[in-house]
């Protein structure tokens, strides 16, 4: 049995935040790719494989072995790791991308990874090779200056593409979809539909099914521009949640524009689809503010906040909180913002809530409880040592409790001592 190299891939999205500021790009592409590895000798026969000709012993490394990603992404980040930690490289496999915002120091890093490739014996494909350039294709996306947006080529044949017949074919249409979802407003309300003919259910393509289908290569042929977020600028986070989703939208001002940054979308379970409206919408700030942790966690400036239910406003004041609400309130704590009140009528978030009358009470465990709010806090004081030494010498000098024991335990206990009318146990 293999044993799976557990080096990890880079994120693609952290390798796209790394490029905020960055003006010039060259993209460059190892030939070959896992082919460059050589496998140890004598452990060819591991990696043997029978056709109709024979048996062969590769080699080399190559596509479709279980260890081949992470062993040439530990290549290539060991290779390379000066120029990583230099904050100027990213690399993807065999994908390498500079970006910086000088062009003299572009070329000087440029000049620096082809020496290294030099050295290391790892030729390119010049036809896929990309210099000095303002705006490349980088793992699906094209990137310029400050933002990213979808990839036009990959998205040319989405127009035409054919009403699915089966469920293959439909997961094969959402696989492709799923990858630029951070580009696609409320993209699991969108998909509700079809996701449901996905799991173990009869085909059954109706209205909804194909409503949804024709919305989603509508919303994909849009040309959504997301901005590359900075360390500086304010954050606003807009959130929302209706009977089977939530969605928001991270924005951030920059020179003096609020642009959006991401798109975030989360189908509900049965079971949170029964909470009240309240914790639905506490829900969808929640899970925003979790999922862009790293933005919005000690980001200079409060957060902003935007919610239609008003009442959210009111949460973090003393009151009686269920236990989820409580527990959110704890997380809540970590981080700095402020909650304005948008109406729905004028609120950028994709649909106005669906509000229903039946939702359930909540578990039975969820019974109400109080937490106090942050003013309590600052203003608890606790007392010093020698106010707590005072204390105890008080309560040892009561007479009746040293007749019972104290006396007698000085007397016959080891370990016990009594110095300046304090009792200590020397363990």
């Amino acid at each position: 049995m293999t044993i799976k190299n557990r080096y990890p891939l880079p994120l693609i999205s952290e390798l796209i935040d790394k490029l905020q500021g960055a003006k010039y790009f060259t993209k460059l592409d190892i030939r070959w790719g896992y082919n460059n590895v050589r496998i140890k000798e004598g452990n060819e026969h591991k990696a043997a494989f029978c056709t109709n000709r024979g048996l062969f012993e590769p080699t080399v490394m190559f596509f479709g072995l279980t260890n081949s990603p992470a062993t040439f992404q530990w290549m290539m980040n060991d290779i390379f790791k000066d120029l990583i930690s230099e904050g100027k490289v990213t690399i993807y496999l065999d994908n390498i991308l500079i970006f910086t915002k000088d062009l003299d120091e572009h070329r000087r890093i440029v000049q620096c990874v082809l020496q290294k490739l030099r050295e290391n014996k790892l030729f390119l494909k010049a036809e896929k090779c990309e210099f000095e350039v303002l705006e490349t294709e980088y793992l699906g996306v094209i990137i310029s200056e400050g933002q990213v947006r979808m990839d036009p080529i990959k998205l040319t044949g989405i127009a035409e593409w054919p009403t699915p017949t089966k469920k293959k074919e439909l997961q094969s249409f959402l696989g492709f979809t799923n990858f630029y979802r951070k580009f696609i407003k409320n993209y699991s309300k969108v998909v509700h539909a079809l996701t449901q003919l996905t799991g173990n259910t009869e085909w059954t393509w109706g209205a909804a099914q194909n409503q949804a289908f024709q919305q989603l290569k509508k919303q994909m042929a849009e040309d959504v521009i997301l901005a590359i977020p900075n360390a500086t600028g304010r954050f606003r986070v807009e959130a929302d949640a209706s009977n089977g989703a939530i969605g928001a939208v991270l924005s951030q001002e920059q020179d003096g524009r609020w642009r959006p940054v991401a798109f975030m979308s989360k189908a509900l379970t049965a079971t949170k689809r029964n909470y009240e409206i309240y914790d639905k919408e506490l829900l969808a700030i929640m899970l925003a503010l979790s999922e862009w942790r790293h933005y919005l966690m000690g980001a200079l400036e409060d957060v902003e906040i935007w919610t239609d239910h008003q009442n959210l406003q009111y949460f973090r004041k003393p009151q009686k909180l269920n236990r989820r609400q409580a527990h959110w309130v704890t997380e809540l704590a970590e981080y700095h913002f402020t909650l304005r009140h948008k109406p729905g009528t004028t609120n950028v978030k994709a649909d106005l809530l669906s509000r229903r009358s039946n939702h359930d009470q909540g578990e039975d465990d969820n019974g109400d409880i109080t937490v106090l709010s942050p003013e309590h806090f600052r203003a608890m004081i606790m007392p010093t040592a020698s106010e707590i030494h005072e204390r105890v010498r008080t309560v040892t000098r009561q007479k009746e409790l040293w007749d019972k024991g104290i006396a007698a335990s000085l007397d016959h206990e080891r370990g016990i001592t009594e110095k300046d009318g304090i009792l200590y146990y020397d363990h």
